[in-house]
């Protein structure tokens, strides 16, 4: 959604930093040290396409900050990729991974492609392509890519099998999200949609607000959006809108989740002539909808200066990365609107990446229950950490958030000094 001027997420992400930093009253030289990525890198690489041509792609990987771990964050394939989103991705999974204190730094990587127009033959040639190109970033000790926009599985598959090949030896421990098959993690396909619906709980019992009948509305319907209004829908929650790129469909007296969902699946868009379900609606409108719980899952900058005052949700979880802007933050804030930001609500995803890694690493298979249980109790430590400390610092969740994230980092930089 674009409203007016695009939002670079770059800018975003560095204002939240002086924001946390102001109340943290960080260090001026260590501040500077954590708002800069440690790597980046740019590759520009030849792929054969099914018609015989040869087509240049653009990717990217960027290490933002490695001090509490290796890198750890998602590859995205999507036509406006860019090194700045990715700068400013990377920089929140330094966050996410610090707020929920798990001994990963902050990566990511993207290929500026339109993945809705290539065969599997031609993703699989540019995945193993782009891999070859950052395998000299990347690794089970370095920097480890999991899936994200556009990428699953599959994608993760790829890159592992290149990446031992280049090695000599299978190294599962190189990303995750990766088919079982392969050393993935069970529960790790559901489990950022599972941690969005866990901290919407907990914030839902925060403001005594039940979550049975709650009405609720999802942008985005991938393994985020989809997956968390599914467990809103076991609640017992009343789904009365969910869309994807195209559009979404709206029904106040409540959707069946499952059967859109594979509607999607099967036609690869919500709305299709046999949906009867509800109206069209567009994803601008969505928004707005009179509701209990948002959960915006889509892109960055959706909630913006523009359309903040029309929100009219009690609870706002954020499902995607950098949706709220700074200026839409204070709006909601003063409104009364409770948030759940991104390094919060969306952290199950790096969360169960941990403990696939830690599997791996150790040769070992935790069963579904035991994922399950630790990812509720990592989630459920950190809103109430978050929320304690946003009311002892009487700031809103978002700075509350930062703050818990960027002093854990600020502090590990300054244990660990500057060296020479």
């Amino acid at each position: 959604m674009e409203q007016g001027k695009k939002i670079n997420p770059l800018d975003v992400a560095l204002k939240q930093v002086e924001i946390a930093a102001e109340h943290l009253h960080l260090d001026p030289g260590i501040c500077e040290t954590i708002k800069q990525p440690q790597r980046e890198l740019i590759v520009h690489f030849p792929v054969k396409m099914d018609d015989g041509s040869i087509k240049v792609f653009t990717g990217y990987r960027v290490q933002h900050n490695m001090t509490r771990g290796p890198g750890k964050g998602g590859i995205r394939y999507h036509p406006e990729v860019n090194l700045d989103e990715v700068k400013a991705l990377a920089m929140w999974m330094t966050w996410k991974a610090s707020v929920v204190n798990i001994p990963f730094g902050g990566a990511k990587g993207g290929v500026q492609c339109n993945p809705k127009e290539m065969s599997a033959k031609e993703l699989e040639n540019m995945t193993r392509r782009f891999t070859w190109e950052i395998a000299i970033m990347i690794g089970p000790e370095r920097d480890i890519p999991a899936p994200d926009v556009y990428t699953n599985p599959q994608v993760m598959a790829w890159i592992m099998d290149t990446y031992s090949i280049l090695k000599g030896y299978s190294v599962p421990g190189v990303v995750t999200g990766k088919p079982l098959e392969l050393g993935g993690s069970l529960g790790r396909y559901e489990a950022t949609g599972k941690g969005v619906f866990i901290t919407a709980q907990e914030a839902a019992a925060h403001l005594k607000l039940p979550l049975k009948g709650a009405k609720v509305v999802v942008q985005g319907c991938g393994n985020v959006g989809g997956i968390a209004a599914q467990y809103f829908e076991r609640a017992g929650a009343k789904m009365i809108a969910i869309s994807d790129s195209q559009g979404g469909i709206y029904n106040k007296k409540g959707l069946n989740i499952s059967s859109l969902l594979e509607c999607k699946t099967k036609y690869y868009c919500l709305i299709t002539p046999g949906t009867k379900q509800g109206d069209s609606i567009s994803n601008e409108e969505l928004l707005e909808l009179d509701c209990d719980i948002l959960i915006p899952s889509a892109l960055e900058n959706q909630i913006t200066q523009k359309n903040a005052r029309k929100i009219k949700a009690k609870i706002i979880a954020e499902g995607a990365n950098g949706p709220t802007n700074t200026e839409a933050d204070k709006i909601l804030h003063d409104r009364g609107i409770f948030m759940v930001p991104d390094i919060l609500a969306n952290a199950g995803g790096v969360t169960v990446s941990y403990f696939e890694w830690v599997q791996n690493l150790q040769e070992l298979l935790w069963s579904e229950e035991e994922i399950s249980d630790r990812l509720t109790r990592i989630l459920k430590k950190s809103f109430a950490e978050v929320l304690n400390l946003s009311r002892k610092e009487k700031v809103d969740m978002r700075t509350a958030a930062l703050m818990l994230g960027i002093g854990r980092v600020a502090e590990a930089t300054r244990l660990r000094g500057i060296y020479p």
